[in-house]
């Protein structure tokens, strides 16, 4: 999930907790929450069937009066007198008096030190005032232990006490005085309460459950309703969640929150357009509704729609000024689209925000340095041919490793980039009818052959501007390997010479990098040589804690059966006498959770957890094998878990893996160069399987900081068009072309597999006559141009 999400789920937690601890019967803060109003009003539910005439209350004693008579006091006496001026000092607090409400029951208290409702209004005056100033805190707890001791068996008591420890982070003292109220007396207002504390603490399961105990007890509850699909969101349950979601708005259908979550819960499974249609009406609701402002605006971004993105940013600042987020990705998609002063203005603004001492800084803050001195460093090389210069050469290594793995800007002796240089134009918007008919058939078929390679997997959405991107780079790949195979050379670097393997993936590489320059697509073996020393770590969580990555949902399975057969080996080797036992065993085994306790039961060495690492077999050296992946499962001390996969990028893996994909790519070489005068079909699949075997050790390597995927599979197309093969499937539901082939145990079987869905079909003669991609988009100018064009109107749509 994305960063910016997870900052409006909490702040949507915040604040929303305040909600649902403040409805319904009196529970300290619970009564007066939102404050009783001057004139004795009250917007809560259950305050609210007995102040409906409230206008018609003006004083102080009309409304102690009026709130006896309902018998609301608690802990009340035999003395009515007495009763009256604890429904006073109630009264103060309603309104907002909590100095005078003090004050009121410590003279209650000088006459009868244990009049336990004056302890218990002074508790809840103090837990009000602790809002404003922390130190009340202490005093207000001082006061419920005190209420508890007298009297041990109020539900309420053990409430309000929650309310006031959970805000001090002291969620499990919190949580353990919930389950005690529940004890007491069970209500749909307490099961809520403890769910969203659990949800806050991440136990989603348990949270879950207490919001539907909840809605059990009391159905009307759009805002438990909305926490509930909230647990399935987090869990990665997306169909679950959105059907949960649409049950709140049946319970309120203005319910803003709720079409918010429903519209992020759409954006997660990758259908933009009933994400945008929940987002629409949630600011139909509240035009000035800022999160859902930024949530659509990152969306937005991330669909390559950057100019309507640009509009919701600039909305949301208009709102809130000093929105880091928005201010952040308002100048991210200036940047994307060129528009270079804009861009590092807002980015600048970003960066004037400096985080109070102790305060931690935003994703956003610790991104925005980065994004600054890229955007200046492309600025500068607006208009020089691509060819001509080398991005992981020319940007500084510790900068680069640093980017990359997202480390706070702290570097020794860093020059900055130079500002943004007069002469310099931003980059202007170009019309579909500019460019010429030959080119626009160019733009058209890259935006096909780009949707292509669009996962059908939730948490992947649909971006028109890297489908348009990738698509380029597969036709100039094409064109690249062409001429390679016709003996031609390349421009690389302000060289010409013959295309080496990297050169072809470069192709890729610069087409991904303009397409997002948030995301730093940097080659691993270009970092400091101490940095790669050391290793650098792709690292994935599968599952952490209940939350399940839904991207790879589709490989529990497979990973679960490799896991299975390693623990096997493993038993065969040192424990054959057990064998059969640990067998049974892992046959009942049937999700990666389960495995924890088998390992612990027959193994002593495991603890907290264990490794298994993959292996990949030399088509270079038969027999000899590549370290893989590594595959960690940990268990917490709550039970909770930690599966994760894990490449290691060290010098020597580089080395080896490198070494390989230079063996196959000689041999592609020469066997492309052969087809060029050849028409045997056996010469052409021989090509076919060498291109899908150089692409599976580029995914086990992983040498990319991000966007090997894309990368790697848009010069699979490439590679393949070169040999006459036109790609014409999609890739099927669930799968990633990279963890593909590093679950997959041979580049023969992944070969197999991606041929099975590629659809492979000789390709029309008319892709020969297309024009080349690098001569018509020479420069990062030209490049940003291209994406920025709007050709929806134009192209044909292909099914």
């Amino acid at each position: 999930m994305a960063p910016g999400w997870r900052a409006a789920v909490l702040f949507c937690v915040l604040y929303l907790s305040r909600l649902i601890l403040s409805t319904e019967y009196f529970s300290s803060l619970t009564l007066f929450n939102n404050e009783l109003h001057k004139q004795g009003c009250s917007s809560l539910s259950d305050w609210e069937e007995i102040a409906s005439d409230c206008g018609k209350v003006s004083s102080l004693a009309n409304q102690a009066k009026l709130f006896i008579e309902q018998k609301k006091i608690p802990f009340p006496v035999d003395n009515h007198n007495t009763n009256e001026e604890l429904a006073i000092g109630y009264v103060l607090i309603g309104n907002g008096l909590y100095d005078e409400a003090i004050k009121h029951f410590s003279l209650l208290l000088q006459g009868d030190p244990e009049l336990v409702s004056a302890i218990y209004g002074r508790g809840i005056a103090y837990g009000k005032k602790s809002l404003q100033d922390i130190k009340n805190a202490d005093l207000a707890l001082y006061e419920l232990n005190r209420v508890i001791t007298l009297e041990p068996n109020w539900p309420e008591v053990y409430e309000q006490r929650a309310e006031i420890l959970s805000p001090l982070g002291r969620i499990s003292e919190a949580l353990a005085d919930l389950t005690k109220a529940i004890q007491l007396q069970p209500s749909a207002r307490l099961y809520r309460h403890r769910g969203t504390l659990l949800f806050i603490s991440e136990d989603y399961v348990a949270a879950m459950e207490d919001f539907q105990q909840s809605l059990e007890l009391k159905k009307n509850q759009p805002i438990a309703m909305l926490y509930k699909g909230l647990t399935f969101f987090h869990r990665g349950m997306l169909k679950e969640a959105i059907e949960t979601f649409k049950e709140a708005l049946k319970l309120k259908s203005d319910f803003i929150d709720a079409y918010k979550s429903l519209g992020q819960a759409y954006r997660e499974l990758g259908d933009f357009e009933s994400a945008m249609e929940s987002f629409q009406k949630a600011l139909m609701l509240n035009q000035n509704h800022i999160q859902s402002l930024q949530l659509r605006g990152m969306m937005l971004y991330h669909h390559g729609s950057l100019q309507e993105a640009i509009g919701n940013f600039k909305r949301c600042l208009q709102l809130e000024p000093y929105n880091e987020v928005c201010q952040y990705m308002k100048g991210l998609s200036h940047v994307a689209m060129g528009q270079f002063y804009e861009g590092i203005k807002a980015q600048t603004k970003v960066m004037l925000n400096d985080p109070l001492l102790g305060q931690k800084a935003s994703s956003e803050y610790l991104k925005v340095k980065y994004l600054r001195e890229y955007s200046r460093y492309l600025h500068s090389h607006l208009d020089i041919p691509v060819a001509e210069y080398n991005v992981d050469q020319d940007l500084p290594g510790n900068f680069k490793n640093h980017w990359a793995k997202n480390l706070p800007f702290l570097i020794e002796d860093y020059e900055e980039q130079p500002g943004l240089q007069p002469h310099i134009k931003d980059v202007l918007p170009q019309n579909f009818d500019s460019y010429s008919s030959e080119v626009q058939k160019l733009i058209c078929t890259a935006d096909h052959l780009g949707a292509l390679m669009q996962y059908d997997t939730p948490g992947f959405l649909p971006n028109r501007r890297i489908h348009r991107a990738m698509g380029l780079a597969t036709l100039e790949v094409m064109q690249a390997m062409h001429r390679t195979w016709s003996n031609s050379k390349v421009r690389v670097n302000g060289k010409t010479r013959q295309m080496q393997w990297r050169d072809m993936f470069d192709i890729a590489v610069k087409w991904r990098r303009i397409a997002d320059p948030d995301q730093p697509v940097l080659w691993l073996d270009q970092m400091p040589a101490r940095s790669l020393s050391r290793g650098f770590n792709n690292h994935i969580n599968l599952i952490r804690g209940q939350i399940i990555n839904i991207r790879y949902l589709a490989y529990f399975d497979n990973i679960l059966d490799f896991i299975k057969d390693r623990i096997l080996v493993y038993h065969r080797a040192y424990n054959p006498r057990g064998l059969l036992e640990v067998h049974q065993a892992l046959e009942n085994v049937n999700k990666v959770e389960d495995l924890l306790p088998i390992m612990k039961q027959f193994n002593s060495k495991t603890r907290d957890g264990f490794t298994v690492n993959s292996k990949v077999p030399s088509m270079k050296d038969p027999g000899k094998e590549y370290d893989g992946f590594t595959i960690t499962i940990t268990g917490d001390r709550v039970g909770n878990m930690l599966f994760s996969v894990e490449t290691q990028t060290t010098e020597e893996r580089t080395q080896q893996y490198q070494s390989e994909i230079e063996s196959i790519y000689k041999d592609l070489t020469a066997k492309g160069k052969a087809l060029m005068l050849s028409t045997e079909l056996g010469d052409a699949d021989a090509v076919c399987n060498l291109i899908l075997s150089l692409v599976y050790y580029f995914c086990n390597l992983m040498p990319l900081s991000r966007g090997s995927s894309v990368v790697a599979y848009s010069v699979v197309m490439g590679a393949l068009m070169s040999s006459g093969k036109e790609v014409m499937g999609r890739i099927p539901k669930g799968k990633l072309v990279d963890f593909d082939a590093m679950t997959t145990p041979s580049p023969d079987s992944f070969s197999k597999t991606a041929k099975n869905w590629m659809n492979l079909k000789s390709l029309p003669s008319w892709y020969q006559n297309l024009p080349s991609v690098a001569e018509t988009f020479p420069s990062t100018r030209t490049m940003i141009e291209v994406l920025n064009t709007d050709s929806s109107s134009h192209c044909p749509k292909k099914s």
